[in-house]
């Protein structure tokens, strides 16, 4: 496995980070099952774990915590991701009206509060804002998120889903840096490789999570966009000897920003297959055939 050092206050991140956001949907949510799952990860040196509060309508990180309430050591091996701010419509909150954002100091706070008893730890190794929220007082926002770092409760700070002038705005209010921002990206969705939110982080030093790089599964199916880039997948994946979906991660990990891609599933032989990406080269003009045909036309 190679590791990415997105600040000096965190431990290194696995360059592919486990995504945790199906992990209740599996027929199998026992402790000793997300054992397996964290124990896969971890044999092929997969330390790093992406959470948030709402994942699997709020029950992914209990349903994880269970495994590090069992095993209290695996938490020194293991880097934990987590996210607030979307504020679902979910039975688990029948008073709420309507979905919204809460980047409030008060919600913030509960939220991370809640998420550290859900995972059975005392802090967390990365915080991030879920969603740009268009009604955020950025220095309430800011001062919450560095008071959280003061107070040991994370580690660092990031955002997702983030453009550059939100990124801009919430670091104006905040004296400790934001360390990344998740966005989604693969070769289906390549908007933030021209519309300068790539360029932005690249500029800066600041390593992006990509989540969703297999495309939600949508770049193995009968889209038009996919059936193009299939056969180029296909010639990759039978060269190095590994799957297509390993193909379609290194096209993120070959880019030059240092991508961390977020890949989530319950199946077990796909978790252990996770890191076989780090098999496969995908040089310059590959990079770009590949883009060429999820795009249906040449590079402008």
């Amino acid at each position: 496995m190679i590791y990415s050092e997105l600040h000096p206050s965190l431990s290194a991140f696995s360059r592919i980070v486990y995504g945790a956001w199906r992990l209740s949907d599996d027929s199998d949510t026992s402790e000793e099952h997300v054992r397996a799952k964290v124990d896969a990860c971890l044999e092929q040196g997969i330390t790093t774990f992406d959470h948030a509060d709402i994942y699997g309508d709020y029950s992914c990180e209990a349903v994880f915590g269970q495994t590090l309430a069992a095993t209290p050591s695996l938490r020194d091996q293991i880097q934990l991701v987590s996210k607030c701010d979307i504020m679902l419509l979910s039975d688990n909150y029948p008073d709420r009206r309507v979905k919204h954002y809460d980047t409030s100091a008060a919600h913030i706070r509960q939220s991370v509060t809640q998420s550290l008893k859900n995972l059975h730890t005392d802090h967390l190794d990365l915080l991030l804002i879920h969603r740009p929220d268009p009604f955020m007082d950025h220095h309430e926002t800011g001062q919450a998120l560095d008071a959280l770092v003061n107070e040991g409760l994370v580690k660092a700070v990031g955002v997702s889903n983030f453009q550059r002038w939100d990124w801009d705005l919430l670091q104006s209010g905040m004296s400790h840096p934001l360390v990344t921002n998740q966005i989604e990206m693969n070769l289906l969705t390549r908007d933030s490789f021209t519309d300068g939110t790539l360029a932005f982080m690249q500029q800066y030093g600041v390593s992006p999570m990509a989540w969703s790089p297999l495309a939600g599964g949508e770049l193995f199916g009968n889209g038009e966009a996919a059936l193009r880039v299939k056969p180029i997948l296909e010639r990759e994946a039978e060269r190095f000897g590994v799957g297509i979906d390993a193909v379609a991660t290194a096209w993120l990990l070959a880019h030059p920003a240092g991508i961390l891609p977020v890949l989530g599933t319950n199946n077990l032989s796909r978790i252990r297959s996770a890191s076989d990406a780090l098999k496969v080269t995908i040089d310059r003009e590959t990079w770009f055939e590949m883009w060429t045909a999820a795009a249906g036309e040449e590079v402008a």
